[in-house]
């Protein structure tokens, strides 16, 4: 069997141990990682971890399972995926992050892998894969390590609850079934749905804005029955340079407490262009939440309806 080895690396203006601390906390990588929609831990230990990962590969949405080790004294973390996604047959690596000085880092991200059945053209897209992702995950990193103090401001997360007087699996339900939503939701002007791999949807829609204007949005979403759907937009608004969330249902003793949660960084540089040259971040964060809260709003309270009228 041939087994591929690949070595990329950046350098970042940034300290190591911040570096480090943003790779081994998984729950950051949809902010840091273009590629990455959702991670969840299965097993947690003190140096142990077992990830679950969904991300792009080549445009294609995957998902999979990785063990992790982590070394913080080392600044080294390595992972093996436990199951691969064909045509992958063995994949892992290390990241390994290297001092330069007191504010300056370096950031290895090394990749073994082998294809199934040692096919050439398995082997060429998985080339093609790590290479593109290692590139753009490292770009991204030393993006996000070095705006990670200087994007506070920009950066702000909020959530919209409504208590339901159902059960939990009809408000998921109605939140699940994207693709009814053009027929449920008068907010949205059209919809394209699909869900190749089960509890992995791609939804794409148009949605009408209060002055009867539409904008298209484009989001990858994961799906936990009945409790949790995370997505990630993949096509943003100006405004947004990141758009994460993810909607809960919590049972209680009044029935269900729904919740849509938002976490969003603002594109700094459209907001004069979008909002007018006064605009200030605080004008662009209440904008932004308001679009983005009046449309959850919406779906929630139709979420409700629909979860009611079902008792």
């Amino acid at each position: 069997m041939t087994t591929r080895k690949v070595e990329h690396e950046i350098t970042v203006d940034a300290p190591a141990p911040a570096v480090y601390r943003l790779i081994a906390e998984v729950e950051n990588w949809p902010r840091i990682f273009p590629p990455t929609i959702y991670v969840d831990h299965l097993e947690r230990g003190e140096s142990e971890e077992r990830i679950r990962i969904w991300a792009t590969a080549n445009g294609e949405a995957k998902n999979w399972t990785s063990r992790r080790t982590l070394d913080p004294d080392a600044l080294r973390i390595t992972f093996r995926q436990e199951v691969s996604t064909a045509p992958v047959a063995a994949m892992g690596g290390t990241w390994i992050i290297e001092p330069l000085s007191g504010t300056s880092s370096r950031i290895r991200l090394l990749h073994d892998y082998r294809a199934i059945d040692d096919d050439p053209e398995g082997l060429k897209w998985i080339d093609e894969a790590v290479d593109r992702n290692s590139r753009s995950e490292l770009a991204a990193l030393k993006t996000n390590v070095e705006l990670a103090h200087a994007s506070e401001e920009i950066t702000f997360s909020f959530e919209d609850t409504v208590q339901i007087d159902g059960s939990a699996k009809d408000a998921y339900d109605f939140v699940n079934e994207a693709g009814l939503w053009v027929e449920r939701l008068p907010h949205v002007a059209s919809v394209r749905f699909s869900e190749d791999t089960p509890g992995l949807q791609t939804l794409e829609m148009d949605t009408r804005a209060k002055d009867g204007s539409t904008h298209t949005t484009k989001s990858y979403r994961v799906t936990f029955p009945h409790h949790r759907i995370a997505y990630k937009q993949v096509t943003l608004p100006a405004l947004m340079t990141l758009h994460t969330g993810y909607w809960t249902f919590e049972e209680n003793a009044s029935g269900v407490a729904a919740s849509s949660q938002h976490t969003v960084v603002l594109n700094a540089a459209n907001i004069a262009r979008i909002l007018g040259t006064d605009a200030t971040v605080a004008d662009a964060r209440a904008y932004v939440k308001n679009a983005l809260s009046t449309n959850s709003r919406a779906t929630l309270g139709h979420a409700k309806d629909h979860a009611e009228n079902r008792r």
